[in-house]
């Protein structure tokens, strides 16, 4: 299975000089846990919730005095949207990340894939996997 037909095409890009409040109030509105920073055409990082909590609030400092360029992690990691899932697994666990721009050849990001995404999918396709929420579900009914 190819990482296009896992990916999420939803993009919100920040600005650079957007704060750690803003990015925290625009990944809440998305209910999402990290927003890139900024262009699909030119991207430059990413903020995660984790960075905005480690790097901010863990450290004392107030969310809007810290701009995303001083907190995002740089470069975007990304894969491509033919890659197989196994290939995007295997970059995430080498490089220790959650997710991944998706890029189309020579062009913008177009998609993200996360490693929840992956997860899903693949434990999802484990017909024993399947077979136990069945169960678990219908026991739980009864």
């Amino acid at each position: 299975m190819q990482v296009s037909q896992v990916m999420s095409r939803d993009l919100e890009f920040a600005d650079p000089a957007d704060d750690a409040r803003a990015l925290a109030e625009m990944m809440g509105e998305l209910d999402v846990g990290s927003v890139p920073i900024g262009t699909a055409e030119n991207p430059l990082g990413i903020v995660t919730d984790r960075d905005i909590l480690f790097r901010v609030v863990a450290r004392g400092l107030e969310p809007s005095s810290v701009l995303a360029r001083d907190i995002m992690s740089a470069p975007l990691l990304e894969c491509d949207p033919d890659d197989n899932l196994d290939t995007a697994l295997a970059i995430m666990a080498a490089q220790h990340v959650r997710r991944l721009a998706v890029r189309s050849p020579d062009g913008p990001i177009v998609g993200w894939i996360t490693l929840a995404d992956l997860s899903r999918r693949l434990l999802l396709g484990s017909g024993s996997l399947q077979n136990a929420l069945t169960e678990i579900s219908s026991d739980s009914a009864a």
